[in-house]
């Protein structure tokens, strides 16, 4: 087979489609191969690049292959759709990697090692525990006002409420063995994420760059767990605001003709990486309501001229930036120099 300088893979379950060039940019390899057959097939092949698409099981193959002697480019499936040709199927698509993978300008996705990906599954089982539990208490809410009880909202309200659910004798006997059941799935999800926020606490205490990220305000365990564990190379953000726009913090452009037009935020990257960074922001600044803390003078007179929760997604964004350059710099963070840089933009 002719050298080859870069191959597009499309993955799948059983199917991957393979795309190849050489140094000429001429198509030297198109070939199918099946699951088994993969690292058989990269085995006998020189050390060249080779591109995937970032989706389910891509960190997997990249680390494969990296142990074969291949270079692995990771890209974002948006970056690839462009140079997608009319139709899709399997050889389209590994024709639009490996064209993809050659722009010099390309962002790639940083390849995740397995232990990495194991927390990652932490904080994933986590949100899932989390949505369950919301779903249930939604559910013990809504049946519970049919038979005209209700409770204040926060989870310390529903242990009360199933409570009275159980000692009132004007709810059928059917409705009190069926919210028995929704009481069992409560305590058995309220213990599993306790379980679960332990483990998650403990790995925590053993990152030092986790421990570090809590020193920013608004910035918890949680949040500074999950900074760290969905971001494994910083560095590959040229900027702060590169890491904002990642997590879909910045706001929409739509310039045109010198003039400059900005709308709401983007609402890309990691949905819940960008919620828990607002929640953080968002406590902040009902601690500033209730004159508690030590705010900035930039986020007192951005209150001043915009509402609550705009102004949190804005501090997000601030806390987003902050980590990004902590973690690039391995720098603590010193409060007093926060407030002077925002005392120097105010003036």
């Amino acid at each position: 087979m002719e050298k080859l300088i870069r191959v597009g893979v499309d993955t799948s379950k059983s199917v991957f489609q393979l795309h190849g060039v050489n140094c000429a940019e001429q198509v030297v390899l198109r070939k199918q191969l099946r699951r088994r057959q993969v690292l058989e097939f990269f085995a006998r092949l020189e050390p060249t690049k080779v591109g995937l698409e970032a989706c389910g099981g891509s960190h997997y193959w990249a680390r494969e292959l990296r142990a074969l002697g291949h270079e692995v480019a990771l890209l974002p499936p948006q970056y690839v759709k462009p140079y997608l040709k009319r139709g899709k199927n399997d050889a389209l698509d590994a024709e639009a990697i490996c064209e993809a993978m050659s722009r010099p300008r390309m962002g790639f996705v940083a390849v995740k090692t397995a232990e990495q990906q194991a927390a990652l599954m932490l904080a994933g089982r986590r949100d899932q525990l989390v949505r369950q539990r919301t779903q249930v208490t939604n559910s013990i809410r809504g049946y519970a006002a049919e038979f005209g009880l209700t409770a204040a909202t926060g989870l310390d309200k529903i242990e009360p409420l199933l409570g009275r659910i159980a000692a009132d004798g004007q709810v059928p006997e059917l409705a009190r063995e069926l919210f028995g059941d929704y009481a069992r799935d409560y305590a058995r999800l309220e213990a599993q994420i306790r379980a679960i926020e332990i483990k998650l606490m403990a790995w925590h205490r053993g990152n030092e760059l986790s421990r570090r990220l809590t020193k920013i305000p608004g910035v918890g365990p949680v949040v500074a767990s999950m900074l760290v564990m969905k971001t494994p190379d910083p560095k590959a953000f040229r900027s702060p605001r590169h890491f904002a726009a990642w997590i879909g913090l910045t706001p929409k452009d739509h310039s045109t003709a010198g003039k400059t037009r900005l709308g709401v935020i983007t609402r890309a990257g990691d949905e819940a990486l960008r919620s828990l960074l607002v929640v953080g922001a968002t406590s902040v600044v009902q601690q500033v309501g209730k004159s508690r803390g030590n705010p900035s003078l930039w986020l007192i007179e951005l209150l001043k001229r915009k509402a609550p929760k705009l102004a949190a997604v804005a501090l997000a964004n601030k806390i987003a930036r902050i980590a990004w350059k902590m973690m690039v710099s391995g720098e603590a963070y010193n409060p007093a120099r926060a407030l002077a840089g925002a005392r120097d933009k105010a003036a």
